[in-house]
């Protein structure tokens, strides 16, 4: 029997760093790895938004 991970079709990002301190190489990156959210700062600015009113209610 062959070895089932021969057949995997994706891999990791290269990463910078070793141990707690390792992170994806940003200059490698592409939007095909899923790097691109517009929605990001929006979606952020919102659930802080929603953190502070929680924090204000208890």
């Amino acid at each position: 029997m062959t070895d089932p991970l021969d057949k995997a079709t994706s891999t990791a990002p290269p990463t910078l760093g070793e141990g707690c301190l390792s992170r994806y190489d940003p200059d490698a990156l592409s939007p095909d790895d899923g790097t691109e959210f517009e929605g990001a700062a929006q979606l952020w600015q919102d659930l802080q938004k929603n953190s502070d009113e929680a924090d204000e209610q208890s």
